[in-house]
């Protein structure tokens, strides 16, 4: 039972959930696509930066053949809010991602975000401009994608069922980048944790460009009814899966509680690397000792191919879960946060 789950709300829910799993799954599970077995890498240590380069490194023969057929790598940080670096991808990680990249990458790296603030004020709040200073023997750079402007349409379901127009940044989805995610560990305050997939589906999404007049967000497109923000993530992976790298999750000092702006820290002092991001996230949900079940997005991506996220065929190298594992307290909205599981309350009428 999750840390501030009533035993009450935890039978309703699991008794919803039941029901849920025998009917909308397996909707999913017939247009699968089978998924070989994934590896991840895993590291617990005492340095942020190291523990990054560590685990890129357990799974480089992964990334290797794919890296060497890019133009460039477009490193995607989280910088999701402005006021709480805990919530933000750590400089120390985009280090320990150009420190991997070094030896085995000659070509351009662009950092790029969309963030749902102002994405050059996070890049200086969290020192992310200092970054290229420190890797002077490459071309390194830093983008706004908000600035940038350009963009591939998806369309997402709206509250309401109906669906809607969101524009997804072009450059994560370019045949030419090698995509590398630069995520977080940390709890969320609708969809249970955010790892990488949540980094990638809700970081592509643009809003208006700081010389824009008119204000506007499709990121707010996404926050819409709990079960339909499950289906909007696993839509946006879909599309983007093609053009994914490899994902970090740094896990230095993760986050806990009311996530992902509010909570706690977390040292849990642990990177985890794959070029499955699905698997990756699956490792991360287990150190943070989450029920991988209530994670519904990252079912789907599963279920649907995107990724492997049954743990019995992910190949986990480096530390043991079990070594890394710390059970995360979550949202003080966890019982709502998992009304996705169980029945609508408002069912369709059969038509005839």
């Amino acid at each position: 039972m999750a840390p501030g789950l009533s035993r009450r709300g935890f039978l309703r829910l699991s008794a919803g959930a039941a029901g849920a799993a025998a009917a909308a799954p397996r909707l999913l599970r017939a247009a699968a696509a089978p998924v070989s077995q994934s590896v991840v890498g895993l590291v617990r240590g005492e340095s942020r930066r190291k523990n990054v380069t560590e685990a890129l490194s357990l799974v480089e023969d992964r990334i290797l053949p794919v890296l060497r057929q890019r133009k460039y790598v477009v490193v995607k940080p989280n910088v999701v809010s402005l006021i709480q670096p805990l919530a933000a991808s750590h400089a120390d990680a985009l280090h320990g991602i150009l420190d991997f990249l070094a030896p085995r990458f000659k070509g351009p790296v662009v950092i790029a975000e969309s963030s749902a603030a102002n994405t050059f004020s996070g890049y200086e709040q969290f020192g992310y401009t200092k970054v290229p200073a420190e890797h002077k023997e490459r071309e390194v750079s830093l983008v706004d994608l908000n600035a940038e402007g350009r963009y591939e349409t998806l369309q997402i379901l709206d509250d309401h069922l109906h669906l809607q127009p969101v524009r997804l940044a072009a450059r994560l989805l370019d045949p030419d980048a090698y995509v590398i995610c630069a995520a977080a560990l940390k709890t969320h305050n609708a969809v249970v944790a955010t790892l990488s997939i949540k980094n990638m589906a809700l970081g592509a999404p643009l809003r208006s460009g700081p010389k824009e007049s008119r204000a506007w967000s499709d990121k707010r497109r996404y926050h819409v009814g709990i079960r339909q923000m499950h289906y909007d993530i696993l839509l946006t992976a879909q599309r983007m899966r093609p053009f994914w790298g490899a994902t970090v999750i740094d896990g230095f000092e993760g986050m806990e509680g009311n996530g992902p702006n509010s909570g706690l820290p977390v040292p849990s002092r642990l990177a985890i690397a794959s070029t499955d991001y699905v698997a990756a996230d699956r490792v991360g949900v287990e150190a943070m000792g989450i029920n991988p079940d209530w994670v519904g997005y990252l079912g789907y991506c599963g279920l649907t191919g995107v990724g492997q996220y049954d743990l019995t065929k992910i190949d986990v190298r480096g530390a043991r879960i079990a070594e890394v594992q710390r059970r995360y307290q979550l949202h003080e909205d966890i019982e709502r946060m998992l009304e996705w599981m169980g029945p609508m309350k408002e069912l369709p009428q059969p038509l005839g």
